[in-house]
Protein backbone atom coordinates (compact mmCIF):
# COMPACT_ATOMS: atom_id res chain seq x y z
CA UNK A 1 0.00 0.00 0.00
CA UNK A 2 1.21 3.73 -0.66
CA UNK A 3 0.82 6.01 1.57
CA UNK A 4 -1.08 9.81 0.56
CA UNK A 5 0.52 10.25 -2.66
CA UNK A 6 -0.57 7.73 -5.74
CA UNK A 7 3.10 7.04 -7.50
CA UNK A 8 4.10 10.57 -6.81
CA UNK A 9 0.62 11.90 -7.68
CA UNK A 10 -0.94 13.62 -4.32
CA UNK A 11 -4.65 12.92 -4.49
CA UNK A 12 -7.02 14.69 -2.16
CA UNK A 13 -8.43 12.48 1.19
CA UNK A 14 -11.33 11.59 -0.19
CA UNK A 15 -9.58 10.05 -3.56
CA UNK A 16 -7.20 8.34 -1.58
CA UNK A 17 -9.76 6.17 0.68
CA UNK A 18 -11.20 5.73 -2.44
CA UNK A 19 -8.55 3.97 -4.12
CA UNK A 20 -7.71 2.11 -0.91
CA UNK A 21 -11.47 0.82 -0.77
CA UNK A 22 -11.34 -0.34 -4.64
CA UNK A 23 -7.67 -1.48 -3.86
CA UNK A 24 -8.58 -3.88 -0.80
CA UNK A 25 -11.93 -5.10 -2.52
CA UNK A 26 -9.89 -6.47 -5.44
CA UNK A 27 -7.70 -8.18 -3.07
CA UNK A 28 -10.19 -9.46 -0.68
CA UNK A 29 -13.59 -10.07 -2.61
CA UNK A 30 -12.50 -9.71 -6.51
CA UNK A 31 -9.15 -12.28 -6.40
CA UNK A 32 -10.22 -15.11 -4.62
CA UNK A 33 -13.29 -15.65 -7.23
CA UNK A 34 -11.44 -14.66 -9.99
CA UNK A 35 -8.97 -17.73 -8.80
CA UNK A 36 -11.61 -20.08 -9.38
CA UNK A 37 -11.93 -19.32 -13.22
CA UNK A 38 -10.29 -21.04 -16.43
CA UNK A 39 -7.76 -18.46 -17.20
CA UNK A 40 -9.58 -17.38 -20.33
CA UNK A 41 -13.29 -16.39 -18.52
CA UNK A 42 -14.91 -13.50 -19.74
CA UNK A 43 -17.02 -13.42 -16.53
CA UNK A 44 -17.81 -15.26 -13.23
CA UNK A 45 -21.15 -17.00 -12.34
CA UNK A 46 -24.57 -15.45 -11.96
CA UNK A 47 -24.26 -16.39 -8.33
CA UNK A 48 -20.56 -14.27 -7.33
CA UNK A 49 -21.44 -11.46 -9.80
CA UNK A 50 -24.51 -10.90 -7.71
CA UNK A 51 -22.76 -10.93 -4.59
CA UNK A 52 -19.84 -9.40 -5.82
CA UNK A 53 -22.29 -5.97 -7.24
CA UNK A 54 -23.99 -6.41 -3.78
CA UNK A 55 -20.76 -5.73 -1.83
CA UNK A 56 -19.18 -2.89 -4.19
CA UNK A 57 -23.27 -1.01 -4.13
CA UNK A 58 -23.22 -1.29 -0.64
CA UNK A 59 -19.68 0.61 -0.77
CA UNK A 60 -20.73 2.92 -2.86
CA UNK A 61 -18.51 1.76 -5.89
CA UNK A 62 -21.30 1.13 -8.51
CA UNK A 63 -23.26 3.42 -10.63
CA UNK A 64 -20.32 6.28 -10.62
CA UNK A 65 -21.21 7.45 -14.12
CA UNK A 66 -25.04 7.63 -13.31
CA UNK A 67 -26.60 11.16 -12.54
CA UNK A 68 -27.75 11.63 -8.83
CA UNK A 69 -31.19 12.33 -10.05
CA UNK A 70 -31.20 9.20 -11.42
CA UNK A 71 -30.08 7.09 -8.46
CA UNK A 72 -26.79 7.14 -9.19
CA UNK A 73 -23.82 7.89 -7.07
CA UNK A 74 -21.85 10.22 -10.03
CA UNK A 75 -18.18 11.05 -9.32
CA UNK A 76 -15.69 13.32 -11.05
CA UNK A 77 -13.54 12.34 -13.45
CA UNK A 78 -10.27 11.88 -11.87
CA UNK A 79 -11.75 9.40 -9.51
CA UNK A 80 -13.36 7.48 -12.47
CA UNK A 81 -9.90 6.87 -13.68
CA UNK A 82 -8.52 5.81 -10.13
CA UNK A 83 -11.51 3.36 -10.10
CA UNK A 84 -10.39 2.63 -13.63
CA UNK A 85 -7.00 1.77 -12.53
CA UNK A 86 -8.04 -0.47 -9.90
CA UNK A 87 -10.57 -1.93 -10.83
CA UNK A 88 -8.50 -3.35 -13.84
CA UNK A 89 -5.94 -5.05 -11.88
CA UNK A 90 -7.30 -8.31 -12.88
CA UNK A 91 -6.82 -11.15 -15.16
CA UNK A 92 -10.39 -10.00 -16.92
CA UNK A 93 -8.04 -6.96 -17.15
CA UNK A 94 -10.14 -3.13 -18.01
CA UNK A 95 -12.85 -5.35 -20.46
CA UNK A 96 -14.61 -6.62 -17.19
CA UNK A 97 -13.55 -4.24 -14.07
CA UNK A 98 -13.80 -6.40 -10.69
CA UNK A 99 -16.13 -9.25 -12.86
CA UNK A 100 -18.89 -7.22 -13.33
CA UNK A 101 -19.08 -5.48 -9.52
CA UNK A 102 -18.76 -1.85 -11.05
CA UNK A 103 -21.37 -2.61 -13.33
CA UNK A 104 -24.55 -0.08 -12.98
CA UNK A 105 -24.89 2.26 -15.39
CA UNK A 106 -26.22 2.64 -18.93
CA UNK A 107 -23.89 4.43 -21.49
CA UNK A 108 -23.95 8.05 -20.75
CA UNK A 109 -25.49 9.29 -23.86
CA UNK A 110 -28.56 7.83 -22.63
CA UNK A 111 -29.03 10.73 -20.07
CA UNK A 112 -29.29 13.13 -23.10
CA UNK A 113 -32.79 11.46 -23.96
CA UNK A 114 -36.47 11.73 -23.18
CA UNK A 115 -37.75 11.11 -20.00
CA UNK A 116 -39.54 8.46 -21.46
CA UNK A 117 -36.14 6.89 -22.79
CA UNK A 118 -34.47 7.54 -19.52
CA UNK A 119 -37.31 5.51 -17.70
CA UNK A 120 -37.30 2.55 -20.48
CA UNK A 121 -33.82 2.05 -21.01
CA UNK A 122 -31.56 4.00 -19.07
CA UNK A 123 -33.11 3.40 -15.44
CA UNK A 124 -32.96 -0.56 -15.72
CA UNK A 125 -29.07 -0.52 -16.57
CA UNK A 126 -29.08 1.97 -13.30
CA UNK A 127 -30.80 -1.17 -11.34
CA UNK A 128 -28.67 -3.96 -13.34
CA UNK A 129 -31.41 -5.37 -15.07
CA UNK A 130 -30.31 -4.35 -18.09
CA UNK A 131 -27.05 -3.72 -20.14
CA UNK A 132 -26.67 -1.78 -23.43
CA UNK A 133 -23.97 -1.08 -25.75
CA UNK A 134 -22.58 1.52 -28.04
CA UNK A 135 -22.17 0.97 -31.86
CA UNK A 136 -20.67 3.62 -33.73
CA UNK A 137 -17.18 1.81 -35.86
CA UNK A 138 -18.18 0.13 -39.13
CA UNK A 139 -16.01 -2.05 -41.84
CA UNK A 140 -14.90 1.29 -43.19
CA UNK A 141 -13.35 2.74 -39.64
CA UNK A 142 -14.62 4.75 -36.99
CA UNK A 143 -11.72 7.15 -36.40
CA UNK A 144 -13.41 9.56 -38.35
CA UNK A 145 -17.37 9.00 -37.62
CA UNK A 146 -18.69 11.77 -39.57
CA UNK A 147 -17.43 10.91 -42.58
CA UNK A 148 -17.16 7.01 -42.24
CA UNK A 149 -20.47 6.35 -41.08
CA UNK A 150 -22.43 4.54 -44.54
CA UNK A 151 -24.84 3.14 -42.39
CA UNK A 152 -28.63 4.81 -43.42
CA UNK A 153 -31.10 5.51 -41.40
CA UNK A 154 -34.56 6.37 -43.76
CA UNK A 155 -37.84 7.26 -42.41
CA UNK A 156 -40.94 5.70 -44.27
CA UNK A 157 -44.03 4.85 -42.73
CA UNK A 158 -44.08 6.24 -39.57
CA UNK A 159 -40.63 3.99 -38.92
CA UNK A 160 -36.97 4.80 -39.00
CA UNK A 161 -34.95 1.89 -41.14
CA UNK A 162 -32.02 1.44 -40.62
CA UNK A 163 -29.64 -0.49 -43.30
CA UNK A 164 -25.86 -1.08 -42.80
CA UNK A 165 -22.94 -3.11 -40.90
CA UNK A 166 -21.38 -2.25 -37.73
CA UNK A 167 -18.13 -4.14 -36.56
CA UNK A 168 -16.03 -4.84 -33.36
CA UNK A 169 -18.92 -3.53 -31.03
CA UNK A 170 -18.08 -4.81 -27.90
CA UNK A 171 -20.77 -6.41 -25.88
CA UNK A 172 -23.62 -6.42 -28.13
CA UNK A 173 -24.85 -9.85 -27.74
CA UNK A 174 -27.08 -10.44 -25.23
CA UNK A 175 -27.28 -6.91 -24.50
CA UNK A 176 -31.18 -5.36 -24.03
CA UNK A 177 -30.58 -2.32 -26.23
CA UNK A 178 -27.87 -0.75 -27.98
CA UNK A 179 -26.74 2.72 -29.42
CA UNK A 180 -26.77 2.80 -32.96
CA UNK A 181 -25.24 5.77 -34.77
CA UNK A 182 -26.32 6.04 -38.59
CA UNK A 183 -26.49 8.45 -41.42
CA UNK A 184 -29.60 10.79 -41.92
CA UNK A 185 -28.42 12.87 -44.11
CA UNK A 186 -25.65 13.33 -46.74
CA UNK A 187 -22.86 15.52 -46.92
CA UNK A 188 -22.85 18.87 -49.44
CA UNK A 189 -19.99 21.26 -50.11
CA UNK A 190 -20.76 23.45 -47.53
CA UNK A 191 -21.80 20.90 -44.50
CA UNK A 192 -20.90 17.63 -43.56
CA UNK A 193 -23.53 14.54 -43.11
CA UNK A 194 -25.87 14.36 -40.36
CA UNK A 195 -25.40 11.23 -38.05
CA UNK A 196 -28.47 10.68 -35.68
CA UNK A 197 -28.36 8.13 -32.74
CA UNK A 198 -30.81 5.75 -32.57
CA UNK A 199 -31.86 3.31 -29.53
CA UNK A 200 -31.93 -0.16 -30.69
CA UNK A 201 -33.33 -3.31 -29.32
CA UNK A 202 -31.91 -6.52 -30.25
CA UNK A 203 -36.13 -8.08 -31.48
CA UNK A 204 -36.44 -5.51 -33.53
CA UNK A 205 -37.28 -6.69 -37.06
CA UNK A 206 -33.91 -6.70 -39.57
CA UNK A 207 -30.90 -6.66 -36.81
CA UNK A 208 -28.11 -9.57 -36.99
CA UNK A 209 -25.40 -10.22 -34.51
CA UNK A 210 -22.27 -12.41 -35.68
CA UNK A 211 -19.81 -13.23 -33.22
CA UNK A 212 -16.03 -11.77 -34.34
CA UNK A 213 -13.00 -13.70 -33.30
CA UNK A 214 -10.10 -11.84 -32.28
CA UNK A 215 -6.34 -11.74 -30.79
CA UNK A 216 -8.55 -11.86 -26.76
CA UNK A 217 -11.43 -14.00 -25.13
CA UNK A 218 -13.99 -11.67 -25.14
CA UNK A 219 -15.12 -11.34 -28.79
CA UNK A 220 -16.61 -8.30 -30.31
CA UNK A 221 -19.60 -8.56 -32.65
CA UNK A 222 -20.72 -7.97 -36.26
CA UNK A 223 -24.44 -5.82 -36.04
CA UNK A 224 -26.30 -6.65 -39.73
CA UNK A 225 -29.06 -4.41 -40.51
CA UNK A 226 -31.21 -5.03 -43.07
CA UNK A 227 -34.20 -2.20 -42.99
CA UNK A 228 -33.99 -2.55 -38.99
CA UNK A 229 -37.27 -1.05 -38.37
CA UNK A 230 -36.84 1.81 -35.10
CA UNK A 231 -39.62 3.57 -33.85
CA UNK A 232 -39.74 7.34 -34.40
CA UNK A 233 -39.49 8.03 -30.37
CA UNK A 234 -36.24 5.82 -30.47
CA UNK A 235 -34.22 8.77 -31.54
CA UNK A 236 -31.83 9.62 -29.27
CA UNK A 237 -31.50 13.61 -29.14
CA UNK A 238 -32.08 14.95 -32.27
CA UNK A 239 -32.51 13.82 -35.77
CA UNK A 240 -28.62 14.70 -37.47
CA UNK A 241 -27.05 15.80 -33.88
CA UNK A 242 -25.61 12.34 -33.65
CA UNK A 243 -22.17 13.32 -33.57
CA UNK A 244 -22.04 15.48 -31.39
CA UNK A 245 -23.20 12.52 -29.15
CA UNK A 246 -20.71 10.46 -30.26
CA UNK A 247 -18.06 12.44 -29.73
CA UNK A 248 -19.16 13.79 -26.32
CA UNK A 249 -19.20 9.85 -25.20
CA UNK A 250 -16.03 8.95 -27.46
CA UNK A 251 -13.52 11.84 -25.35
CA UNK A 252 -15.29 10.94 -22.24
CA UNK A 253 -14.81 7.06 -22.28
CA UNK A 254 -10.76 7.62 -23.41
CA UNK A 255 -9.52 8.82 -19.79
CA UNK A 256 -10.86 5.89 -18.27
CA UNK A 257 -10.20 3.96 -20.65
CA UNK A 258 -6.37 4.90 -20.28
CA UNK A 259 -6.62 4.66 -16.82
CA UNK A 260 -7.58 0.83 -17.10
CA UNK A 261 -4.27 -0.04 -19.38
CA UNK A 262 -1.84 1.62 -16.45
CA UNK A 263 -3.52 0.19 -13.95
CA UNK A 264 -3.05 -3.13 -15.93
CA UNK A 265 0.69 -2.46 -16.53
CA UNK A 266 1.37 -1.54 -12.96
CA UNK A 267 0.11 -4.40 -11.41
CA UNK A 268 2.73 -6.50 -13.94
CA UNK A 269 5.25 -4.49 -13.06
CA UNK A 270 4.30 -5.26 -9.15
CA UNK A 271 4.28 -9.13 -10.01
CA UNK A 272 7.70 -9.07 -12.13
CA UNK A 273 9.57 -6.93 -8.86
CA UNK A 274 8.38 -9.75 -6.88
CA UNK A 275 9.97 -11.96 -9.10
CA UNK A 276 13.24 -10.47 -9.82
CA UNK A 277 13.27 -10.10 -6.05
CA UNK A 278 13.31 -14.11 -5.27
CA UNK A 279 14.75 -15.75 -8.70
CA UNK A 280 17.87 -17.00 -7.54
CA UNK A 281 20.86 -16.56 -10.51
CA UNK A 282 24.40 -17.00 -10.29
CA UNK A 283 26.18 -14.71 -8.21
CA UNK A 284 23.24 -13.49 -6.16
CA UNK A 285 19.05 -12.59 -7.73
CA UNK A 286 18.05 -11.80 -10.53
CA UNK A 287 16.72 -8.28 -9.36
CA UNK A 288 20.87 -7.67 -8.62
CA UNK A 289 21.15 -7.38 -12.66
CA UNK A 290 21.47 -4.04 -14.66
CA UNK A 291 19.86 -5.12 -17.33
CA UNK A 292 16.50 -6.20 -15.03
CA UNK A 293 17.43 -3.08 -13.29
CA UNK A 294 17.11 -0.73 -16.13
CA UNK A 295 13.67 -2.69 -17.51
CA UNK A 296 12.31 -1.27 -14.28
CA UNK A 297 13.02 2.01 -14.34
CA UNK A 298 11.95 2.41 -17.92
CA UNK A 299 8.80 0.71 -17.37
CA UNK A 300 8.25 3.11 -13.73
CA UNK A 301 9.21 6.25 -15.49
CA UNK A 302 6.82 5.29 -18.18
CA UNK A 303 3.75 4.55 -16.02
CA UNK A 304 4.40 7.55 -14.00
CA UNK A 305 4.39 9.80 -16.85
CA UNK A 306 1.39 8.01 -18.18
CA UNK A 307 -0.95 8.77 -14.64
CA UNK A 308 0.01 12.11 -15.11
CA UNK A 309 -1.14 12.18 -18.33
CA UNK A 310 -3.90 10.71 -17.31
CA UNK A 311 -5.06 12.65 -13.89
CA UNK A 312 -4.19 16.05 -15.64
CA UNK A 313 -6.76 15.28 -18.47
CA UNK A 314 -9.36 13.95 -15.80
CA UNK A 315 -8.90 17.23 -13.74
CA UNK A 316 -9.01 19.80 -16.83
CA UNK A 317 -12.87 18.17 -17.99
CA UNK A 318 -13.26 18.09 -13.68
CA UNK A 319 -12.79 22.21 -13.48
CA UNK A 320 -14.81 22.69 -17.24
CA UNK A 321 -11.92 22.89 -19.74
CA UNK A 322 -11.92 21.40 -23.44
CA UNK A 323 -10.78 17.83 -23.14
CA UNK A 324 -10.89 15.98 -26.32
CA UNK A 325 -6.54 16.39 -26.89
CA UNK A 326 -5.69 15.96 -23.47
CA UNK A 327 -8.26 12.68 -23.46
CA UNK A 328 -6.18 11.73 -27.00
CA UNK A 329 -2.53 12.33 -25.55
CA UNK A 330 -3.50 10.04 -22.36
CA UNK A 331 -5.29 7.48 -23.86
CA UNK A 332 -2.15 7.67 -27.05
CA UNK A 333 0.85 7.18 -24.11
CA UNK A 334 -1.19 5.44 -22.01
CA UNK A 335 -1.82 2.77 -23.78
CA UNK A 336 1.20 2.50 -26.10
CA UNK A 337 3.37 2.42 -22.40
CA UNK A 338 1.00 -0.03 -21.05
CA UNK A 339 1.91 -2.58 -23.46
CA UNK A 340 5.86 -1.55 -23.39
CA UNK A 341 5.65 -2.29 -19.34
CA UNK A 342 3.73 -5.54 -19.46
CA UNK A 343 6.28 -6.93 -22.52
CA UNK A 344 9.54 -6.25 -20.42
CA UNK A 345 7.38 -8.15 -17.38
CA UNK A 346 7.02 -10.80 -19.46
CA UNK A 347 10.75 -10.47 -20.40
CA UNK A 348 11.79 -10.23 -16.58
CA UNK A 349 9.75 -13.74 -15.92
CA UNK A 350 11.31 -15.37 -18.63
CA UNK A 351 9.66 -18.76 -19.83
CA UNK A 352 7.45 -18.03 -16.84
CA UNK A 353 5.58 -14.88 -18.75
CA UNK A 354 4.32 -17.34 -21.21
CA UNK A 355 2.56 -19.73 -19.30
CA UNK A 356 -1.55 -19.29 -19.09
CA UNK A 357 -1.61 -19.69 -15.51
CA UNK A 358 0.07 -16.46 -15.26
CA UNK A 359 -2.04 -13.26 -16.11
CA UNK A 360 1.14 -12.03 -17.94
CA UNK A 361 0.36 -13.35 -22.07
CA UNK A 362 -3.32 -12.30 -21.44
CA UNK A 363 -2.77 -9.03 -20.36
CA UNK A 364 -0.67 -8.74 -23.23
CA UNK A 365 -2.96 -9.54 -26.07
CA UNK A 366 -5.82 -7.81 -24.20
CA UNK A 367 -3.50 -4.42 -24.36
CA UNK A 368 -2.44 -5.08 -28.26
CA UNK A 369 -6.12 -4.09 -28.61
CA UNK A 370 -5.95 -1.39 -26.36
CA UNK A 371 -4.24 0.39 -29.08
CA UNK A 372 -6.98 0.38 -31.64
CA UNK A 373 -10.19 0.71 -29.55
CA UNK A 374 -11.01 3.93 -28.53
CA UNK A 375 -9.47 5.31 -31.69
CA UNK A 376 -5.83 3.87 -33.15
CA UNK A 377 -2.89 5.56 -32.01
CA UNK A 378 -1.92 6.99 -35.95
CA UNK A 379 -5.51 9.01 -35.53
CA UNK A 380 -4.84 10.24 -31.61
CA UNK A 381 -1.26 11.62 -33.12
CA UNK A 382 -2.72 13.44 -35.92
CA UNK A 383 -5.55 15.08 -33.32
CA UNK A 384 -2.56 16.09 -31.34
CA UNK A 385 -0.08 17.24 -34.07
CA UNK A 386 -2.95 19.63 -35.81
CA UNK A 387 -4.02 21.28 -32.48
CA UNK A 388 -0.29 21.86 -31.71
CA UNK A 389 0.11 23.25 -35.31
CA UNK A 390 -2.69 25.37 -34.97
CA UNK A 391 -1.86 26.81 -31.72
CA UNK A 392 1.93 27.45 -31.76
CA UNK A 393 3.48 30.61 -32.90
CA UNK A 394 6.90 29.30 -34.15
CA UNK A 395 8.40 30.54 -30.87
CA UNK A 396 11.53 33.27 -31.30
CA UNK A 397 12.57 32.48 -34.81
CA UNK A 398 9.80 31.64 -36.64
CA UNK A 399 6.77 33.88 -34.98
Amino acid sequence: MNDGNHYGFALPDELIMLRDQVRRFMREEVKPVEDRLPHDATGCDPEDRARLRDKAEAMGMTRLTVPEEYGGNQVSALARAIVAEESAKCRLGAYAPALGAFAGGPPVVIWGGTPEQIEKYGMPCVDGNKRAFVAITEPTGGSDPRNNIETRAVFEGGKWRLTGRKMWITAAKGADYGIIFARTRDGTADAPPEITAFIVEPTFPGIEFNEIKVIRALSPYEIVLDKCEVPEENVLGEVGRGFGVAQNWLVDARIPYAAGCIGIAQEALDMACGWVKQRPVRGGRLADKQAIQWMIADSEVELRAARFLIYDAASKVDAGEPGKVDASVCKLYGTETAGRVVDRAMQMFGGMGMAKEMPLERWYRELRVKRIGEGPSEVHRVVIARDKLRNTDGGMYFS
